[in-house]
C-alpha cells in the first residue's frame, strides 16, 4: 500500500504539462548550488518585459536528514524576510511539522503559518493554521488501487464560519490519468485528463467552468514532445484562441535553457503577443 499524494497534486501531470516551462513575459533566471557540507544555495531573478521591473530572491537551506531536520531563509528583493523550519519522521512515524514565517520591517507586516502534514498507506493528510490571520485549513485525500478522493475545507476563527471548501477525485494509472476538482465553494469545476502516449509524447486537456458565469466552458489542451535526452518542445491551446509554445533545451549537465511565446491567434495584427526567456544553473 502506498501513500496518496496530497490534496493539491491531484491532477498535478496534466496541470504541469499544461503550465510549466513556459517562461511568458519575461526574462527569468535562476541558479542553484550546494556547498560540500550539504547548505543549497538558490538566487531568483526575473524582468518583467513589459514594465523593466527586476524582482529577486536569495534562498539558503540547510537540511539535516539524519534527524528530519532543515531549516530555510530567504531574502527578496522586496525585502520579505521568510523563514522555514521543517521538522519530518520525527515525532512520529510519517508526521511532518512546518513553521513558516515572514517579515516586511519597512510597514512591520509579519506572517506565521504553522503546517502538519501526517502521511500513511492510503491517506496523505495537511492540516495549516495562520497564526495571526486564525485561519485554520485541512485538507486529506483517501487513495486505493489507483483511486483518489479528497476534501479540503478552511475555518474562519474569528468569523466562526467556514471560509472556504473544496473537493476532488481522480485516478491514475502507469500510463494516464484523470482528476475532476469542484473549487471556490463548489463553484467552480474542472476536469483534466493527462497520458503518456509513448516514451517521448505527452499529452494533456483541461476543461473548466464557473456555475456564475455565463461563459461557456473553457477548454486547453497541450502535448509534450520530446526530442532527444537533452531536448524537449511542449505547446498548447485554449478555446480563447491563445497558443503557447516552448523549447527548453539542456545545454550541459546543470545548464538549462527555456524559450516561451505566447501567441494570441485572434489578434494576430495587434500587439498582444508575449515571448520569454528563462536561463537555470544548478551544480
Amino acid at each position: 500500500m502506498s501513500v496518496p499524494v496530497a490534496f493539491n497534486d491531484i491532477g498535478k501531470s496534466a496541470k504541469d504539462l499544461l503550465s510549466k516551462d513556459y517562461p511568458i513575459g519575461g526574462v527569468k533566471l535562476e541558479v542553484k548550488t550546494t556547498a560540500p557540507n550539504g547548505v543549497t544555495f538558490k538566487v531568483n531573478g526575473q524582468r518583467d518585459n513589459k514594465t523593466g521591473i527586476i524582482v529577486g530572491d536569495l534562498e539558503t537551506k540547510y537540511a539535516d536528514k539524519a534527524n528530519g531536520l532543515a531549516f530555510t531563509e530567504a531574502w527578496t528583493t522586496s525585502n520579505h524576510l521568510n523563514g522555514k523550519i521543517e521538522l519530518e519522521n520525527n515525532l512520529a512515524k510519517g508526521l511532518k511539522l512546518e513553521l513558516l514565517t515572514s517579515l516586511l520591517p519597512s510597514v512591520n507586516e509579519k506572517a506565521a503559518k504553522i503546517n502538519a502534514t501526517y502521511k500513511q498507506p492510503n491517506v496523505h493528510t495537511v492540516a495549516t493554521l495562520d497564526v495571526f490571520k486564525t485561519h485554520f485549513s485541512v485538507n486529506s485525500v483517501v487513495g486505493r488501487d489507483g483511486f483518489l478522493v479528497g476534501g479540503e475545507v478552511a475555518y474562519s476563527v474569528l468569523d466562526g464560519k467556514i471560509s472556504r471548501y473544496n473537493a476532488a477525485v481522480g485516478y491514475t494509472a502507469k500510463d494516464y490519468g484523470v482528476a475532476v476538482h469542484a473549487t471556490n465553494n463548489l463553484s467552480n469545476f474542472a476536469a483534466s485528463y493527462y497520458h503518456r502516449v509513448n516514451s517521448d509524447l505527452e499529452a494533456s486537456g483541461k476543461a473548466s467552468w464557473a456555475t456564475n458565469s455565463t461563459n461557456a466552458v473553457a477548454l486547453e489542451v497541450g502535448a509534450k514532445l520530446k526530442l532527444d535526452s537533452s531536448a524537449f518542445v511542449k505547446g498548447k491551446i485554449a478555446n480563447s484562441g491563445v497558443l503557447g509554445v516552448s523549447y527548453t533545451q539542456a545545454l550541459r549537465p546543470g545548464v538549462k535553457v527555456n524559450l516561451g511565446a505566447s501567441i494570441d491567434t485572434s489578434r494576430l495584427n495587434e500587439n498582444a503577443h508575449k515571448l520569454g526567456l528563462a536561463f537555470t544553473f544548478e551544480n
